[in-house]
């Protein structure tokens, strides 16, 4: 699971194809504008080559997009369709896949750092706020009444972002917040049939972080989330909190799970792989080949160059 850029974020939504892209990028992404941008789909869809879809990636920015149109957004173990109008909040805390089902789409959306709204702005802390918190649906069925009132807002920063106005964005930090709380006013789509615990909810956004990461495809591919804190931060609670849920649903402590599945993904590259062990201690993460060897042997009792003689008989 890659994580995306505001920069890559551009040229993969937009494309290469986009008239101007590369001098649109070169002249704006040192300005504000690379904190913040706000876009037209269907604009998008006329004048650029644009993706269908955005596949699963851990992004290091936050969206908040207005939908009218047929869509399918997949996150943790949920699918939901999506028929006509909906508002999307995406945070770099939860990997999500979004596509279009149709080519006919309408609606915005703007893209955001968190520097952009830091806690001054925005009371609590971005993550902390109900519309990007990992433990909620972020995901609202709006009617087109909503959809006109979320429009107007977003036809404000189109205005605005174009504009002169000295201030102009701390104006569309305003404006940005009035989204939000819109959002949070709503109710979620919930996917039939859901009746998961917070507990169980934690769980699968765990497993679905720790899967994505693999399979190591080659050795400039370095695993990311190795550590029981390292998921605790992305899914923004306490690391204790993550281990009791982790005991509680798996019968397994977080440092347990991660640990089987590391080990597993070294199994898979010493027995498929041409790759030395020091390649393959890299790209899970480990700085030292001994702290590898280690590790395995206290899995598998044995070395990893021993494993992978036998394996190989």
């Amino acid at each position: 699971m890659n994580s995306i850029t505001i920069k890559e974020f551009y040229q993969d939504i937009l494309g290469d194809s986009c008239p101007d892209i590369h001098q649109f990028l070169n002249d704006n992404l040192h300005k504000d504008v690379g904190h913040f941008n706000v876009f037209d789909i269907a604009e998008i869809a006329r004048t650029c080559t644009a993706k269908t879809g955005m596949p699963y990636n851990r992004r290091t920015y936050y969206k908040i997009s207005l939908i009218n149109g047929k869509n399918r957004v997949e996150y943790a173990d949920k699918t939901i369709e999506i028929d006509d109008c909906a508002v999307l909040f995406a945070s770099p805390k939860i990997p999500y896949n979004y596509t279009h089902l149709t080519t006919e789409q309408s609606g915005h959306f703007c893209v955001f750092t968190k520097d952009f709204l830091p806690a001054s702005k925005t009371g609590p802390e971005l993550d902390l706020l109900p519309a990007f918190s990992p433990h909620s649906d972020f995901i609202y069925h709006i009617s087109t009444e909503q959809f006109q009132q979320f429009e107007a807002v977003f036809l404000k920063m189109h205005n605005e972002i174009q504009s002169d106005y000295l201030y102009k964005y701390d104006l569309l930090r305003n404006y940005l917040m009035e989204l939000i709380h819109f959002g949070q006013k709503l109710q979620p789509v919930m996917p039939a049939g859901n009746s998961k615990t917070a507990a169980s909810r934690t769980t699968t956004l765990f497993i679905e972080l720790l899967e994505r990461q693999f399979p190591i495809e080659n050795t400039s591919q370095i695993l990311q989330l190795r550590t029981p804190a390292d998921f605790a931060g992305i899914l923004g609670v306490h690391v204790n909190h993550l281990n009791r849920v982790l005991k509680e649903t798996t019968g397994k402590t977080t440092g347990e799970i991660i640990g089987s599945r590391i080990f597993q993904e070294g199994k898979m590259l010493l027995t498929q792989t041409q790759w030395n062990i020091s390649e393959i201690a890299f790209t899970l993460g480990f700085e030292e080949v001994a702290h590898f060897s280690n590790f395995f042997k206290k899995y598998s009792q044995q070395s990893p160059q021993n494993f992978r003689e036998l394996t190989a008989v």
